[in-house]
């Protein structure tokens, strides 16, 4: 089933039907540590509502209001050898590959939820940056206990030039306005996802698509239990917390992207997020 915060309300999809939750707070309704079967038992004693699929085209919000969005790093081997190779002129690359292979994985908090972007609104590209990327990310959700009940599309906007510059410029690279777009919905299954899921991007200018690729998630190095873990270590999440899981898709060293483009993540189950890219404006 799938959960999406909406205009009108908390929407369910389940079964390719559609339901309404009497419940209005998104931050308790998803904080529960066995929302698959609430939500089950709630569409039991609810009628279908079909005229409500028109929200996911007119009305959808970015699936979060009081969490934290916090990033993991160097999960793929083609994220680790980009890392090294930005940053090699800097003396740093050798930090990502020492990180890739240790115990403890790299995290880092990564935005708000006043500085995340839902389904359809604009990322941006940071405007003393000359190099932007996406990066699509499987988005885990945990509840307050740690325990993973739901996924979602990420995308861990960064500016490839700073971070590779100097890595202690990685807060500057990875956070600011508009930065981080989750969405369209939560994902929520009965079992964990299937390692199988594939991650697809394609960045659209002009009309054309510019770049595109896809992964499976299980390429991704560290079990999704294993950086939740970490992240719980020494800190605590009164309403739950996003965590981006790093990219396997990384564009060519010449590519960069301009105002404009649109950007499209789809993870097999999950949906499609897509936003388009913009900078501030001059002030």
């Amino acid at each position: 089933m799938r959960l999406f915060n909406t205009r009108e309300g908390i929407l369910i999809e389940a079964d390719g039907r559609y339901y309404i939750s009497k419940n209005t707070d998104w931050d308790s309704y998803i904080n529960r540590d066995e929302l698959f079967a609430l939500v089950s038992e709630e569409i039991a004693k609810l009628e279908t509502n079909a005229s409500a699929a028109g929200l996911l085209d007119d009305g959808l919000l970015a699936p979060i209001s009081k969490q934290e969005v916090w990033a993991s790093g160097v999960t793929y081997m083609k994220s680790r050898e980009a890392r090294m190779e930005e940053s090699k002129d800097a003396g740093g690359g050798d930090f990502y590959a020492r990180v890739y292979d240790a115990d403890r994985p790299e995290i880092f908090f990564k935005a708000t939820a006043a500085r995340t972007v839902g389904p359809g609104d604009n990322v941006l590209i940071r405007r003393d940056s000359q190099w932007n990327v996406p990066e699509p990310e499987l988005t885990l959700f945990a509840t307050s206990s740690g325990r993973i009940v739901g996924y979602t599309c990420g995308n861990d906007m960064s500016s490839r030039d700073i971070e590779g510059e100097n890595p202690l410029y990685l807060p500057q690279a990875k956070s600011y306005d508009g930065a981080a777009a989750i969405g369209p919905g939560l994902y929520v299954p009965a079992q964990p996802i299937d390692p199988d899921a594939m991650i697809h991007l394609e960045i659209a200018r002009n009309g054309e698509t510019v770049f595109s690729g896809s992964i499976s998630i299980n390429r991704m190095k560290r079990s999704h239990t294993e950086l939740i873990g970490y992240l719980f270590r020494e800190t605590s999440f009164a309403h739950g917390v996003f965590l981006m899981t790093g990219t396997g898709l990384v564009p060519p060293n010449d590519f960069t992207l301009a105002t404009g483009d649109i950007v499209s993540i789809t993870i097999d189950n999950i949906g499609t997020l897509i936003n388009t890219v913009t900078q501030k404006p001059i002030n």
